[in-house]
């Protein structure tokens, strides 16, 4: 057994490092290894008994892992952990060790001893299970062979003290976890529009953007990044464009500022942009203050629509998918066309089927649903 003058700053160590890895998930892997070594053992599992028997495994060294053609028989075990039964039965979060659950007696006729942890070379445990989330059961199991000794008194203590901080620290990755989904899910939402977005701060700074307004930051002269902050060509409009990120900062910061957040961006030969601007006020926080911004929306009339997705949607043919995106960009229909080198009659016969396809009664009311349909989500 360690001596208290060295345990005693690894176990510092193990705390703060659990909650290390509560903020940033890439430092959980070799949690389970740490927490052995604190607490002189040879091995460590770390995981989650929910509904229907499923055992979620979150960490464990790695003379715990199996090969794959035994994982069957491995898993089959951590269901029928004896350990986390009896646990369950002696108390929840009360710190036991494999004396006060199974008596010798048992042990040597006990398949959980004689198969599986003789295969893993475990014999004595000290742990602890306790609530989780939605209703598991979570299970700290650390242990060593038989020879290295039972556990004493003073390892019970060590381990009553990492237990609740483990606990936190779960339950904080936990939340963070979930929080970092939504976060992950609303960029994946903003890069899934046809809209770019960015976020600018009352200067037209860029915070953050999206990979639709990157896409049209490239491929339109009239935007334009300039030394981090966003900028419309000629200078007339970019000043149009300062008072609008101003107002809605003022809004943000909860002012009244006055009404108009919409410009619109000429572009030669082409269907002017669409800008708008709107005010994303800070939301309470304990750990400092969030700073107003500002959510510029950009939007281009001619953007492509994705003409698989019209086949699927509308259960058009490829030909008549085509057709409806160019309709859908407001194309007319010698534009059309002319673009699909064929004749206007032909145009004009699959728009009719177009028309009765939709549901809709006359062109107008086809390019409407056309243009607002999902098949003018972003591909990428």
């Amino acid at each position: 057994m360690l001596s208290q003058e060295v345990l005693e700053p690894r176990l510092s160590g193990l705390i703060a490092h659990l909650y290390d890895a509560a903020v940033d998930d890439s430092l959980w892997a070799g949690t389970a290894t740490r927490i052995a070594e604190t607490l002189g053992s040879t091995s460590t599992v770390l995981k989650l008994h929910g509904d229907n028997a499923r055992v979620n495994l979150l960490e464990c060294t790695d003379n715990l892992m199996v090969s794959e053609r035994e994982q069957a028989w491995a898993d089959d075990w951590h269901r029928k952990d004896l350990w986390v039964e009896r646990s369950v039965a002696y108390g929840m979060q009360r710190i036991i060790t494999d004396e006060d659950l199974v008596p010798p007696e048992e042990q040597a006729r006990s398949g959980f001893y004689q198969e599986w942890l003789r295969h893993l070379d475990i014999h004595h445990m000290l742990g602890a299970v306790f609530p989780a989330a939605d209703g598991a059961i979570g299970v700290l199991g650390i242990h060593r062979p038989q020879g290295a000794g039972a556990y004493t008194n003073h390892e019970r203590k060590q381990a009553a003290l990492v237990l609740p901080h483990l606990q936190r620290a779960l339950r904080l990755g936990q939340r963070f976890a979930a929080v970092s989904q939504s976060h992950a899910a609303a960029l994946q939402a903003l890069d899934r529009l046809d809209t770019g977005v960015l976020m600018v701060d009352g200067t037209g700074r860029v915070i953050q953007a999206s990979s639709m307004a990157e896409r049209l930051l490239r491929e339109n002269a009239e935007l334009a990044v300039i030394r981090g902050r966003l900028a419309l060509r000629p200078p007339a409009l970019h000043d149009k464009l300062l008072a609008l990120v101003r107002g809605a900062m003022d809004t943000a910061r909860g002012k009244i500022a006055k009404l108009g957040a919409a410009l619109s961006v000429p572009r030669p030969h082409r269907m002017p942009l669409a800008l708008e601007v709107a005010p994303l006020r800070p939301s309470a926080c304990a750990f400092g203050e969030q700073r107003p911004c500002v959510l510029v929306f950009i939007r281009d009339p001619e953007a492509p629509i994705a003409v698989e997705r019209l086949r699927e949607l509308l259960g058009l043919t490829r030909t008549e998918a085509s057709v409806a995106a160019f309709l859908g960009r407001g194309a007319s229909l010698e534009n059309i066309a002319a673009n699909m080198s064929i004749g206007l009659a032909t145009v004009r016969s699959h728009l009719k089927r177009i028309l009765a396809k939709t549901g809709t009664h006359r062109q107008a009311e086809a390019v409407a649903l056309l243009a607002r349909s999902v098949s003018t989500v972003s591909n990428h």
